[in-house]
C-alpha cells in the first residue's frame, strides 16, 4: 500500500474476512476500525508500538462476528487515532486519512479510517466506536450518516475499551438505508410497546446551538425546520437541556480520562515515548485525576445525565449541531484546532452523558464544507432514529 492507503488502511485485502455468503448484508464492504477483534489479525489501537507486541486475535469482536454471520465482508482494518482517544482524526505514526468531502481537511476521529474509506467509496459502511464523538466527529466532517447507538445496546465484547461508562460500538455508512442494514443487524429487536411512540416534537436548544461556530449557527435553523417538516414534527424551543454544557464537557473529560487511565495506564507507562505529542499530553492530564476530583465529576456526569433524559420525552429527539464548524484544515493552526475540538466536545457530550442514541445526518453546509445535524432520541429508540433518517432523506 502507498502512504496514502496506509493512512486509511492498516491492512487490508479481497476482502481480509470473507461473510457467510448468505445473509441481509451479503456483500456489503465493511471497514473494521482497529479498536475492534478480528480473528486472526492483530490489533494495534493505532499505535505500531503496541501492534507489534499484539498476537493475533482467536476471536472476532462481537457485532464483527454478527456483520460477518448476516454475509458482510471485512475489506480491512481501518486505522484510528491513537488509542481512540481523539476527535480530530490524525495520528502521528501512520498520517492523517484523506476527507473527499472537504480536501486538505482532517475527516475526523477517532473513527478516521473507516470514514475516510467510506467516503472515498472503499468500503460501504464502517465499523467504529463512539465515546465522546468517535463516530458523530468523522460523520460530520465526512458528510456521512452515523449512529452512537444507546449506551449497551451493542454488545462491546471484543472492542478496546477506552472509557466503559460511555464505549458504544458505532458505526457510519454514505447514506441512510445502509445504516439502518447494519442496524438491523447490531440492534436487539424492539417488538410491539418496546418500539416506543412515533416522534411527535423536535426539541432545540438555544444554548446548544450557541456552542457552535457562527456558520453552523447560521445553517442550523433552516436544517432543522426542514428536518421536522419531512419528519412531520412540531419544532418546539427548549427554554433550558438542563445542564450547563461548559462545566459538564470538563467534567465529562475528567471521569473519562480517569477510566482511560485505568484501562491504558499500564501500558502506557511501560512504553515511555511510545505515543504522540497529543495522545500522550491527554494521557498525561489522566494520570494526574485524583479520586477526589473523579468522584466530583462522576457525580456532575450522573446529575446531566439524568437531567437530560427528564428533558427528552420518548416521543421527542433533540436537534443540535453535531460539531462545532466543519472540518479544520489539516495545517490549522494549533490554536485553532483546540477551539474547535472544545466546541465539539460540549456538543457531543450530553449525549454521552446521558447513554442515549444520536444520530448524524449531512443536513448542513458551511462555506461548502459538510456539517452534520445530530438528532439525540430517549433510550432505547435506536430503530426509531434509523427510520427517521430514512424517511427524511434529501
Amino acid at each position: 500500500m502507498g502512504s496514502a492507503d496506509k493512512a486509511v488502511w492498516r491492512e487490508r485485502g479481497e476482502p481480509l474476512v470473507a461473510g457467510s455468503g448468505t445473509g441481509p448484508l451479503r456483500g456489503l464492504r465493511l471497514a473494521v476500525k482497529d479498536v475492534h477483534a478480528v480473528a486472526g489479525h492483530r490489533r494495534g489501537a493505532g499505535n505500531p508500538a503496541r501492534l507489534a507486541e499484539a498476537e493475533p486475535e482467536a476471536a472476532h469482536s462481537w457485532a464483527v462476528g454478527a456483520l460477518l454471520r448476516s454475509g458482510a465482508d471485512v475489506t480491512g482494518i481501518a486505522q484510528t487515532d491513537e488509542f481512540a482517544y481523539s476527535l480530530n482524526g490524525t495520528n502521528a505514526h501512520y498520517g492523517t486519512p484523506p476527507n473527499p468531502a472537504a480536501p486538505g481537511r482532517v475527516p475526523g476521529g477517532s473513527s478516521s479510517g473507516p470514514a475516510a474509506a467510506v467516503a472515498l467509496g472503499e468500503a460501504d459502511a464502517g465499523l467504529g466506536s463512539d465515546t465522546a464523538g468517535s463516530i458523530r466527529v468523522p460523520s460530520s466532517y465526512c458528510g456521512l450518516y452515523g449512529l452512537r447507538p444507546t449506551h449497551g445496546a451493542v454488545l462491546t465484547t471484543g472492542m478496546l475499551p477506552l472509557a466503559p461508562s460511555f464505549d458504544t460500538v458505532a458505526w457510519l455508512a454514505r447514506d441512510a438505508e445502509t445504516l439502518a442494514r447494519v442496524g438491523d443487524v447490531l440492534l436487539p429487536a424492539a417488538d410491539g410497546p418496546a418500539a416506543g411512540p412515533p416522534f411527535r416534537t423536535a426539541l432545540v436548544s438555544g444554548a446548544l446551538v450557541a456552542l457552535a461556530g457562527q456558520g453552523v449557527q447560521e445553517a442550523f435553523p433552516r436544517a432543522a425546520a426542514e428536518l421536522a417538516w419531512q419528519a412531520g414534527l412540531r419544532l418546539v424551543e427548549l427554554p433550558s437541556p438542563g445542564i450547563d454544557p461548559v462545566a459538564l464537557a470538563a467534567a465529562f473529560a475528567t471521569a473519562q480520562g480517569a477510566e482511560a487511565w485505568e484501562c491504558d495506564g499500564g501500558w502506557v507507562s511501560a512504553h515511555p515515548g511510545a505515543l504522540g505529542p497529543g495522545i500522550a499530553a491527554r494521557f498525561a492530564r489522566a494520570s494526574a485525576v485524583t479520586a477526589e476530583r473523579r468522584a466530583t465529576a462522576e457525580e456532575e456526569v450522573h446529575r446531566a445525565g439524568r437531567a437530560l433524559r427528564a428533558n427528552l420525552p420518548q416521543d421527542a429527539v433533540l436537534l443540535l449541531p453535531a460539531t462545532g464548524g466543519p472540518a479544520p484544515r489539516i495545517d490549522e493552526s494549533p490554536g485553532r484546532k483546540a477551539a474547535l475540538r472544545e466546541a465539539t466536545f460540549r456538543l457531543t457530550c450530553p449525549a454521552s452523558t446521558a447513554g442515549l442514541p444520536s444520530l448524524v445526518l449531512p443536513r448542513m453546509s458551511v462555506d461548502g464544507l459538510p456539517a452534520g445535524l445530530a438528532v439525540v432520541a430517549g433510550h432505547g429508540s435506536d430503530r426509531r432514529l434509523l427510520e427517521l433518517a430514512q424517511a427524511c432523506v434529501g
